[in-house]
């Protein structure tokens, strides 16, 4: 376990299965390899773009440990994974986790109550967590499936007091929101990476800590200079902010099928398999919308952008 999670980009990695619906261990070590030349400063492997619901258990630790094994210390991983309704399962789920030797475990912070269910009792819920799994790094990640529960700024002060949280991925996609939030963990070890490619820009002034959002699985080389240099190279930084932010949009169509057929196009060995979605409802137009992206990232990065860093 690490005392300090590195600011940048973080993407939220896919899972490539065969086509008999096994995990394909053989694409995802070259995927770990396509993040990391890529620049990426860390991996969140087992989440909601991993498909966990559609995992077991031994799935989740042994991807999970996978991961943590490739990487082989260029970069840190962390890993969520725990989908479980009961306590109790949700521990061992963690704590397995944990076992992997990833370098924090991530909570999914719609489990441990039910969306009737009160702040108070999700604060009393996470300190029971906390002391049945000691000497354990922490995330948080705000996951909108089943349901999306959003820590407020007093619950997420009570996490940095803690001092066992270092990571919340945020999924408000309001920038007030998350204004609020860095206030209550100034100070703290607690970092907040901004899901959200709209106002990422915006939260990197406000001090959010990077990016940990899908469409790091399409060009999270754009998102590693907009991370990194935002605020060396202001115009370049406007200039991807307007990119990322548009070609966001491209996430609500069939994600993370599109995703796979974009890793595709890169040269990946990955199929379009998911199990989360029915990948023959990925149309010709889908097809062209992740073509017409690629070919507009070409152009931002190759041409205009370079332009723009040379003023």
């Amino acid at each position: 376990m690490i005392h300090n999670i590195p600011t940048g980009v973080w993407p939220t990695m896919i899972t490539p299965f065969t086509n008999s619906n096994e995990v394909d261990y053989i694409a995802l070590e070259q995927l770990i390899e396509w993040y990391i030349n890529q620049g990426v400063h860390g991996l969140f492997a087992v989440c909601q773009s991993s498909e966990m619901f559609y995992l077991s258990l031994e799935e989740r630790v042994r991807i999970a440990r996978y991961v943590k094994e490739k990487s082989d210390g260029r970069v840190p991983v962390i890993a969520s994974g725990h989908i479980s309704d009961g306590f109790d399962d949700q521990v061992d789920e963690l704590q397995r986790m944990a076992d992997t030797g990833v370098d924090a475990v991530v909570l999914v912070s719609n489990r441990l109550v039910s969306s009737e269910e009160s702040d108070e009792i999700w604060l009393h819920r996470t300190q029971k967590l906390l002391d049945r799994i000691p000497d354990v790094s922490f995330g948080i990640y705000e996951c909108p499936y089943p349901y999306k529960r959003l820590l407020t700024p007093a619950m997420l002060e009570w996490c940095a007091d803690s001092g066992r949280f270092l990571f919340l991925k945020d999924t408000s996609c309001d920038i007030k929101s998350i204004a609020d939030k860095l206030d209550a963990v100034r100070g703290s070890q607690l970092q907040i990476f901004n899901a959200n490619s709209a106002t990422l820009l915006e939260s990197l002034k406000l001090g959010a800590a990077g990016f940990s959002g899908v469409m790091a699985n399409f060009h999270p080389d754009l998102y590693v200079r907009l991370t990194e240099l935002w605020n060396v190279e202001p115009d370049a930084a406007e200039t991807i902010q307007s990119f990322t932010g548009a070609a966001s949009l491209v996430e609500l169509q069939m994600y993370p099928t599109n995703a796979k057929y974009h890793l595709q196009q890169r040269g990946l060995p990955i199929t379009l398999h998911c199990r989360s979605k029915d990948t023959s409802s990925f149309r010709e137009n889908h097809r062209r919308e992740v073509q017409q992206l690629d070919s507009l990232y070409k152009l931002v990065k190759g041409g205009f952008l370079n332009a723009v860093s040379s003023k």
